[in-house]
């Protein structure tokens, strides 16, 4: 069965004509400023390690210059990479023909940009299916595609409008409807909501919420908003000068900061809405008490239930509904607020 996952190994990429002769260099030790100093290259990444999980959401996080939109550019080689791979169904794209990266960037990627980058004389129809015009897909084919697509975006009876016409939000819809209606396996997204106001921004990320939910894309997001990541990701990774400091699911960052970098970044995070029930539950003693609440909630989403029943007991229950622990409200709204049993056992 072909899984669609991109696992990323090894890569480097250092800017400047003789990049490939400081490879080994850096792997000793060379510094991002030194190099720039004393050589005059410029150190994109180093030693990316990454396994991006078929079918979720992988988010790659950073401050400017991290190297954030670097990497995904390495993914459908828009970039070429110094030393490394970038494997998709075990195919290392670094490696590809002219031809095959074509195809692969044609038929197996689509790109949304910060900028929505919508051609302005086009209609958003005509925006929509420019990937299937490219493909070469029929006309009545791949207006028939596009306007589904639009609908799902919820763009309808906008088909024949300009980009200039259209809120930002609205471009980005479009920018969304056109990469969907290709029918990647990938979606690569580059800060794509950023130049979205607050609002909107949430809005969005419903939309790819809800679409992947039935879509099950390998989606790469890149973003330097811890809550978009939080939100977004099933997998998130965080880049500093070109290296991945931490990486793992929202919850092992926010309960296990790598460093002082990343305890900086998830000091302000809402912990409700990134811990789940069964990281604080308790063991079950006789027979489970009060309502019954799925593995996988969060803490802030199992406090509002229990509120809303009048319950301060609760039981945890796995996906076949048997219970496999105990919390309780009081317990819920503490670790909301203060480090979990789990966290300060790490420490």
């Amino acid at each position: 069965m072909v899984s669609h996952a991109i696992e990323v190994r090894n890569l480097y990429k250092i800017f400047g004509p003789r990049g490939g002769d400081y490879v080994d260099a850096v792997k000793n030790g060379l510094g991002k400023a030194e190099l720039n100093q004393k050589y005059g290259h410029v150190l994109g990444l180093r030693d990316i390690n990454i396994s991006m999980p078929a079918g979720g959401i992988m988010v790659v996080m950073g401050l400017s210059g991290s190297g954030k939109s670097t990497l995904i550019r390495h993914i459908n080689r828009l970039i070429d990479p110094t030393a490394g791979e970038v494997l998709y169904d075990g195919v290392d794209v670094c490696k590809m023909s002219e031809n095959d990266l074509r195809e692969f960037r044609r038929h197996k990627t689509a790109m949304v940009f910060q900028k929505f980058a919508l051609l302005p004389h086009r209609t958003v129809l005509e925006n929509t299916v420019y990937g299937l015009e490219i493909q070469g897909v029929g006309q009545a084919e791949r207006e028939k595609r596009a306007t589904q697509w639009i609908a799902r975006v919820g763009l309808s009876g906008f088909e024949n409008h300009y980009p200039n016409q259209l809120s930002g939000g609205m471009q980005q819809r479009v920018g969304l409807a056109r990469a969907l209606t290709n029918d990647a396996d990938i979606l690569l997204m580059d800060e794509a909501y950023s130049a979205l106001d607050p609002l909107i921004r949430v809005d969005m990320q419903t939309v790819l919420l809800d679409l992947q939910k039935e879509l099950k894309k390998t989606v790469v997001f890149i973003t330097h908003d811890l809550d978009e990541a939080l939100r977004l990701g099933d997998k998130i990774a965080i880049l500093r000068d070109g290296m991945v400091v931490q990486q793992g699911t929202g919850q092992e960052i926010v309960l296990n900061p790598a460093d002082e970098y990343i305890t900086a970044f998830v000091k302000e995070v809402n912990r409700g809405r990134v811990v789940n029930v069964e990281t604080i539950m308790a063991p079950l003693s006789g027979n489970p008490e009060g309502m019954p609440i799925a593995k996988g909630t969060v803490l802030e989403m199992a406090a509002r239930a229990m509120t809303s029943a009048n319950q301060t007991l609760a039981h945890v229950v796995d996906e076949n509904n048997r219970p496999v622990g105990a919390i309780s409200l009081s317990a819920i709204i503490s670790s909301m607020v203060t480090p979990t049993s789990h966290e300060a056992k790490a420490a």
